[in-house]
């Protein structure tokens, strides 16, 4: 049947069914409790016309009965085999379905107050007293059967009522649910924007001042601002702007009402004084007849997601710097291994002046400083080849002290704070004092009026949520803290790039961060540093710790300035850069071995075929193209399996050269002609000088 729309429909009277037509009214039950059967029959006799009497001989019984149904009243006997009337009652009252039956205690003995309040404590309502009165018992018996018939027609009554309150409310069930739903949605917009770092908002069209007509959001959470202080000074909002972004809002303000649609970055300044990153996003609402009504936007949080991006540019750019400079380092040590190997001949061959000697000895200086150049690029690539030992934290005060005593000046004291019991730090020790080192003389740098450099070593753990960089786990912190100048906020998000540097030109290089930066990454440790301008900065190394039972390495004896030589050699000699094969042949000749030299490894082979593997030695450069070093030596090995190798590489890491044959070593570039001999003189049988080989057995099939 059609009705018209928004009608609710009639519930038919039949679905309006009255329960009191259903329901029969239920005779009360009485549970009567007593281990005397004689007991149990005349009191049953007394009471059956009140209603239907239950008998149990034990109070294990009774709590049967009750887990069967309900009663109106319970005649408990107090003594009673097994569990007694006061252990029943206080079951009985234990539980939530017959906690609220009255108990009426029967007792031939024990009148006293004191039975009677352990009775009344048990949860009785009342005594009776053997021999029984039956009209007493009767009377009191009416009492409860009497509330409980009343108690069970108000329920029938109620759940009527109830019936006839469904049958109303199922007529407008479905409208109902509408609504509720409707509300639930609202509710949960409301409750995902207050959790959303977002605020809604609208705006009138022809607005001069951003002042909303309605917002929503947490704006105070996100801002620390109420929304009813920012509509009470509406100029707070442009005044709070960043200075650096009020140009272009405002330029964004001025041509959204053309466009439609406005989207802007910018950074505001909230309660506490920060400044948070917000995308500011809104469209233009019109009517049905297309004028403008209002703008309908949205301000974000991105603060997050913006220092997010900049730590990953930042971890982006220090990789590529430090592959760069990895890559540059190891040209400049071909460069530096050709510079020194000819100065080292000139000093030796060449008869000079004093003024020429100086001249070249300024010139191998200057090679020996950039040789030094590399190694520190070479820190902050996180190239270098450390050896990590366990630190003594006193041995370190003395050292580091022991090399400041002329470099500081008088201005400025050193105050060493080592907490007792500080673990000995696990690092390569050279380097741990060079990075101390950069940071104290930094620290002095910036007191030029003088102050004091204060040093703290102490025991640390990161936790996991920790921003420091570093892993979770126990660290040594190692703090050096001044009271100088201080770093402005621009400034410090760039000083630990290399070659940056505020310094005037020739006062310094800008790797010393850097390399501190690289040695505690490669340390497996972080560096961290802050700073406010006026008040100094603080720089942290968080260094691992040294194993437990680690022990701690000796310093070297001091070495003999003894230069052990070799014999007379046959050697061939293998490097791409030609400059640098030309050096190190020089050096070799001059040491008065013969040498043959090869551009590559495969001319190498040939040269090893013809002569049928007419030499005592191969020398040969790791980074050659189409077969390195390596590849070389291992096919060479098949050819000359007895002749003794030398790998000469500019890379840092010289251990990490991996696939090399055993029994090859490994030469540093730039090296000095010392070095190379002595190197030479370890791989050779040391001895007087003898001839050349002659002649040698080849370990192929000559074609």
């Amino acid at each position: 049947m059609n009705r018209p729309i928004g009608e609710i429909p009639a519930i038919p009277q039949a679905e309006v069914a009255s329960p009191s037509a259903a329901e029969e009214p239920q005779r009360a039950r009485v549970l009567l409790v007593d281990d005397d059967e004689r007991n149990l029959l005349a009191l049953a006799t007394v009471l059956e016309d009140l209603g239907e009497v239950v008998l149990a001989r034990s109070g294990e019984e009774a709590l049967r009965h009750l887990l069967k149904g309900e009663f109106a009243v319970i005649l408990l006997d107090v003594y009673m085999p097994g569990i007694d009337g006061y252990e029943t009652a206080q079951i009985i009252r234990a539980r939530d379905q017959t906690k609220g039956i009255p108990i009426v205690f029967l007792s031939a003995v024990n009148k006293e107050a004191e039975h009677l309040i352990r009775g009344y404590s048990m949860g009785a309502v009342d005594y009776v007293f053997k021999p029984v009165d039956p009209i007493i018992l009767r009377s009191k018996v009416a009492v409860f059967v009497d509330l409980f018939e009343k108690t069970k027609e108000i329920e029938r009554k109620a759940r009527h009522e109830q019936a006839l309150l469904d049958a109303n409310l199922r007529a407008n069930a479905e409208r109902l649910r509408a609504e509720q739903e409707l509300r639930r949605a609202e509710q949960r917009q409301a409750a995902i924007i207050q959790s959303l770092p977002m605020v809604l908002y609208l705006e009138p069209y022809d607005s001069t001042r951003r002042t909303p007509n309605f917002l929503s959001g947490d704006v105070e959470a996100i801002t620390g601002i109420s929304y009813q202080k920012l509509k009470a000074d509406p100029a707070m909002w442009f005044e709070r702007l960043h200075p650096d972004d009020r140009n272009k809002v405002t330029s964004a303000l001025k041509v959204r009402s053309a466009a439609g649609r406005f989207s802007i970055e910018y950074r505001w300044q909230c309660a506490d004084g920060s400044y948070k990153h917000f995308l500011d996003q809104a469209v233009l609402l019109k009517d049905p007849d297309g004028r403008p009504i209002e703008f309908a936007g949205t301000i974000t949080d991105i603060t997050d997601q913006r220092s997010l991006e900049m730590q990953l540019v930042q971890a982006q750019k220090m990789d590529a710097i430090g592959k760069l400079t990895g890559g540059i380092a190891h040209d400049f040590n071909n460069l530096l291994a050709a510079v020194i190997g000819g100065v080292s001949l000139l000093e030796k061959k060449a008869t000079l002046d004093k003024e020429q000697q100086r001249i070249l000895g300024m010139t191998k200086r200057a090679a020996e400083q950039g040789s030094d150049l590399v190694r520190r690029l070479l820190a902050f690539a996180r190239r270098q080849n450390l050896e990590p030992q366990p630190v003594e934290l006193d041995a370190l005060r003395q050292a580091v002290s022991d090399l400041l005593t002329h470099t500081l000046g008088g201005l400025v004291e050193i105050d060493w704070k080592i907490a007792d019991g500080v673990a000995d730090a696990f690092v390569d020790q050279a380097q741990l004092e060079l990075a101390l080192l950069n940071l104290i003389i930094n620290a002095r740098d910036a007191m030029p009026d003088g102050g004091t450099v204060t040093i703290i070593a102490e025991n640390c753990s990161v936790e996991a949520d920790s921003d420091s960089g570093a892993e979770p786990g126990d660290y040594v912190r190692i703090a050096v803290r001044d009271t100088g100048t201080g770093i402005p906020p621009d400034v410090l998000a760039n000083v630990m790039d290399p070659f940056f540097t505020t310094k005037a030109v020739g006062k310094g290089s800008g790797l010393g961060l850097s390399m501190v930066y690289g040695f505690a990454k490669q340390s497996n440790g972080a560096f961290l540093i802050e700073s406010e301008v006026g008040s100094g900065t603080l720089a942290e190394l968080l260094l691992p710790r040294a194993p437990e039972g680690a022990a701690r390495s000796e310093p070297p004896a001091p070495k003999r300035a003894t230069r052990k030589k070799s014999r007379k050699l046959n050697i061939l000699l293998v490097d791409d850069h030609t400059q640098v094969r030309n050096t190190t042949a020089a050096l070799l000749e001059d040491l008065g071995h013969v040498v043959a030299q090869a551009p590559d490894g495969a001319q190498a082979l040939e040269i090893l075929k013809n002569r049928e593997c007419d030499f005592d030695l191969l020398i040969s450069d790791y980074a050659m193209p189409q077969l390195s070093g390596t590849d070389f030596l291992r096919q060479a090995r098949v050819l000359c399996p007895a002749v003794p190798a030398l790998i000469v590489t500019g890379y840092a890491d010289a251990d990490a050269i991996g696939d090399r044959a055993e029994g090859i070593s490994i030469l540093q570039k730039p090296f000095t002609a010392s070095a190379l001999e002595s190197e030479i003189a370890n791989l050779c049988d040391s001895g007087s000088t003898t001839e050349p080989k002659k002649s040698g057995t080849p370990v192929y099939n000559k074609a």
